[in-house]
């Protein structure tokens, strides 16, 4: 079990961070599911992959609640350790990705959880119809209705003004 946990690992933190748009708590998010796995084991009727994704997925949406309750923190952009030598590019790149952000948080969290689970993990449509016990027809309703709100969210402004520099 142990060695299939650090297999994992890589994959759960990418999971943990398509919840929680934040390094640091994804990281706290991680531990804790490290943390339930080891001291509660994995049901023997369950595979060990699915069982993390539903152990990750339980301890964010109880900490979702509780943060919600304490009014949720903003994810700050800035404070990403990436190194850059075109400042400006960098500032656009974290302004689109701040927009892009928010426009997701903006989702019902059932749209949220799905388009995470296949954008940025990568799982088929089954595999988040399992993980998620939910039928496939489910999944890909819920991840058109999720891209379409985010179309809508990330349009650009029609008072928007788009000058050149001639």
């Amino acid at each position: 079990m142990n060695q299939q946990l650090l297999e994992l690992l890589p994959v759960l933190r990418r999971f943990s961070w398509s919840l929680t748009n934040s390094a640091h708590d994804a990281d706290d998010l991680l531990q804790a599911t490290v943390e339930r796995l080891l001291s509660k084991g994995v049901p023997d009727d369950v595979g060990m992959e699915k069982w993390a994704f539903t152990v990750c997925r339980n301890l964010w949406i109880d900490d979702y609640r509780s943060r919600k309750v304490r009014k949720n923190a903003e994810w700050d952009p800035m404070l990403t350790d990436r190194l850059t030598t075109d400042g400006e590019r960098d500032m656009h790149a974290q302004l689109d990705l701040a927009r892009v952000n928010k426009a997701i948080e903006e989702l019902p969290k059932d749209q949220h959880l799905v388009l995470s689970m296949v954008t940025v993990q990568g799982l088929s449509y089954q595999g988040v119809a399992e993980t998620l016990e939910i039928p496939i027809g489910t999944v890909m309703s819920r991840l058109a209705r999720a891209r379409v709100r985010l179309a809508e969210l990330l349009k650009p402004c029609s008072g928007e003004s788009h000058t050149t520099d001639d």
